[in-house]
């Protein structure tokens, strides 16, 4: 008995059927691997995970006050910073040179990356060292109470004004800008740094 009869009167014999099933088991085991491979290449970002957007509160709340030490948020992977001229700021908390995570120096009030000597001004502007450019930054909208988008982040990354501490801040940590090149500056005010150490 090596012959088989299918449904439709056919003849099938024991080598055709092992074929015809191996042949559905290995397109069942392609559309398996294809759904899988589409579904792991979708983003999966949530609201407060790094990649995902942070809602944080009011910015009176949030933002230091105007030219004091920045605010850092681990989980975020940025600092908050308000600048003397009530200028507000995401800044990416990984230096430009080769990565590593830097520190705000109080004491000579900059950024220090601690493992070349990279130094940043408060609204991450280069100092000195071997970074390549100023600190990279994320989109910060601020929003009002009925959810409408009052400012925005602009393309080149420059600080935002704060019309109102009682606008929520979010930062979009998905949307990285690149910051600017050595010498260039986001403030007019900064353009004049001092380099004492």
């Amino acid at each position: 008995m090596s012959e088989l009869i299918v449904a439709n009167g056919t003849v099938m014999n024991r080598r055709e059927f092992i074929n015809l099933a191996w042949l559905i088991s290995m397109g069942f085991l392609v559309v398996n691997l294809g759904g899988v491979t589409y579904l792991f290449s979708l983003p999966r970002f949530r609201a407060g995970e790094f990649g995902g957007q942070f809602v944080l509160g009011n910015a009176r709340e949030v933002f230091p006050p105007p030219g004091e030490a920045p605010v850092i948020f681990p989980k975020g992977k940025f600092w908050l910073v308000r600048t003397s001229d009530n200028l507000v700021v995401a800044i990416y908390n990984v230096c430009t040179h080769l990565g590593c995570l830097y520190n705000w120096d109080n004491q000579t009030v900059r950024y220090r990356c601690p493992c070349h000597g990279s130094e940043f001004q408060l609204d991450g502007t280069y100092i000195s060292g071997p970074a390549p450019r100023s600190l990279d930054r994320f989109v910060m909208h601020l929003v009002d109470a009925q959810g409408n988008e009052v400012a925005s982040t602009d393309a080149d990354g420059n600080p935002l004004p704060l019309p109102d501490d009682d606008l929520q801040v979010v930062v979009e940590t998905g949307l990285l800008i690149r910051g600017k090149p050595r010498g260039a500056s986001y403030l007019e005010s900064n353009s004049q740094v001092s380099e004492e150490i």
